[in-house]
């Protein structure tokens, strides 16, 4: 995840597809292609290139089947047409994206009076206990100091809370070196949205709550705003994931580098993890558009919830903190695989 979570990334059974979740209130519809707004317009060369990417690791016979044919496809869109059909997916819950991407954050190999905020490893006995400490024991009980689970030091606090959302990130040192970190685990507590604690409190009513906004409050009011993170008890560990070339993108859950504004991290309870989805994502912006599910987020809960990735750096973080959009996705699934979600009385 890289999301993130926003985030604490959340593997599931349905990695490959294989389970239908059990709750009660979830239905399930197949439409046709000719249902999907603006399918024809799509790119549909750069959605395949993408679920190239990462199909491969789907085992599964079906999947495993339509990877090799991936690979030989001269026609994009007719590949998707032949070969899947269109799930929708409803769990009651009101639609919405919202966008993540990658952070990069000034820091440190060893810390200084400015560098004082270290990024941490994941502790053996955190992944032996479930949950383990939380986010504000953690901080403060000096359970972490002297084990050398430090990758580096940032200068931020706050932007390192902001790390833990994403998932993942870079880190530029003062002599121009970046490394790359990514999610290596987590405490075990459920992620808690600091923006809705914000709006409870009565401090912002919800339109106007973004990362910069949450950001800026926090500094402004470091005592309140200490509080304020130690509200979300999740806590993210990282490790060092340089290997990955820069001109990639962060490793997703599906561990493969995920792609700009093709990627999507869905709650894998419902959707499976590699699918292709179409989302008709509404508001300001409204995309029409073929993405892959390759990432997750703790905060990602519900058929109808994706979060959209938007790439690296400031200008991706400010395009991505404007989205939180209603609309519809749509997951393309293996013909059979699709029908099996349907009862035979209405197939």
């Amino acid at each position: 995840m890289i999301r993130r979570l926003g985030a604490a990334i959340l593997l599931s059974l349905l990695v490959a597809g294989s389970a239908v979740p059990n709750e009660t209130d979830t239905h399930y519809a197949i439409l046709g292609f000719e249902d999907l707004e603006g399918w024809a317009d799509d790119d549909h060369a750069a959605a395949l290139s993408v679920f190239k990417n990462t199909c491969a690791d789907l085992d599964e016979p079906d999947w495993s089947s339509l990877c090799a044919l991936a690979f030989d496809a001269k026609d994009s869109r007719q590949f998707f047409e032949l070969f899947f059909r269109p799930l929708l997916i409803t769990d009651g819950n009101t639609p919405l994206f919202t966008g993540y991407f990658e952070p990069e954050l000034s820091g440190s190999p060893v810390p200084t009076t400015r560098y004082r905020h270290p990024v941490y490893r994941m502790p053996p006995e955190a992944r032996d206990t479930r949950p383990w400490l939380t986010r504000q024991e953690i901080l403060t009980s000096g359970v972490m100091s002297g084990r050398g689970l430090e990758i580096a030091w940032v200068d931020d606090p706050v932007e390192l809370f902001f790390l833990q959302v994403q998932g993942s990130g870079r880190i530029r040192y003062p002599d121009g070196r970046v490394i790359r970190v990514g999610y290596g685990g987590a405490n075990g507590h459920n992620y808690s949205s600091i923006g809705q604690e914000l709006v409870r409190r009565g401090t912002y009513q919800a339109h106007q709550v973004s990362a910069e906004v949450i950001k800026n409050w926090v500094r402004r009011n470091p005592f309140d705003g200490e509080s304020l993170l130690f509200h979300n008890k999740s806590y993210v560990f990282f490790r060092e994931v340089s290997q990955v070339p820069a001109d990639k993108g962060p490793l997703g859950a599906m561990n493969r580098s995920i792609t700009p504004m093709r990627t999507i991290a869905v709650d894998p309870a419902f959707t499976s993890l590699g699918a292709p989805v179409w989302i008709e994502k509404d508001g300001e912006t409204p995309l029409r558009r073929l993405m892959i599910a390759q990432d997750t987020g703790s905060a990602i809960k519900g058929a109808q919830r994706a979060d959209i990735f938007f790439g690296t750096g400031d200008q991706a973080g400010q395009a991505a903190g404007r989205i939180k959009d209603p609309g519809r996705m749509v997951v393309l699934m293996p013909i059979q695989r699709a029908y099996a979600f349907i009862p035979e009385s209405l197939q």
